[in-house]
């Protein structure tokens, strides 16, 4: 039942120094292995998505990273539909060494359809075994995938198309665990998860370490 009458809020003058809080800006909760997995999930419903186009050069997305936050880019083309996705690691790892090893020129001309990986190969989780799953599922799917990052998809409720719904990142899931990295190697990144947390498959915990 509506009321009929409501009291105005209390309110106060701000405080200087006062700043705002960005999308997405808050500081990432603490969680444990068996917290739920959409704990460590960044949802694209609440935080922009960090994309770029394929004809951005390799330096642009460096810089579209690290002005974002982020390790990862949505490439998307002009109507907006993702063609692939591009990491910090491809564009400052090794990949674009050995491209220009192998082909020449200089690394200023290489570009993100150059180092991104294509739709084709990407896999991604759905967002229903998203919601039924821990955060040790998630740390043991990306470690056996040998992957930084995996994109979580689900279905437009009207259209039915599929859509990108999040992400899961390695480095945000150590922060959230309390574990510091600083490196792009994966084998370090999950060697560093799991010395703080445990292993779980699908469904079950199999090691527990203190």
């Amino acid at each position: 039942m509506e009321k009929s009458a409501y009291k105005a809020l209390p309110m106060q003058i701000i405080k200087e120094g006062t700043s705002y809080l960005p999308p997405g800006g808050g500081v990432p909760r603490l969680i444990k292995m068996d917290s739920p997995a959409v704990a460590v999930m960044t949802d694209l419903c609440q935080v922009p998505a960090a994309t770029i186009r394929p004809d951005a050069t390799a330096a642009q997305a460096t810089q579209a990273m690290i002005a974002r936050g982020v390790r990862l880019l949505l490439v998307v083309d002009a109507a907006g539909f993702v063609e692939g996705v591009i990491t910090a690691r491809d564009t400052m790892g090794e990949k674009p060494v050995k491209m220009l090893e192998e082909k020449g020129g200089k690394h200023a001309e290489l570009n993100v359809a150059d180092l991104m990986t294509p739709r084709e190969k990407i896999e991604a989780i759905d967002m229903t075994n998203v919601l039924k799953s821990m955060v040790g599922h998630i740390v043991t799917t990306l470690r056996d995938s040998a992957r930084q990052h995996a994109l979580i998809v689900d279905r437009d409720p009207i259209t039915g198309e599929q859509r990108i719904r999040g992400i899961f990142s390695a480095t945000q899931i150590a922060r959230q665990l309390g574990i510091s990295i600083q490196t792009f190697e994966v084998s370090s990144t999950f060697a560093a998860i799991e010395s703080g947390g445990a292993r779980w498959e699908f469904g079950k915990q199999v090691v527990s370490k203190n």
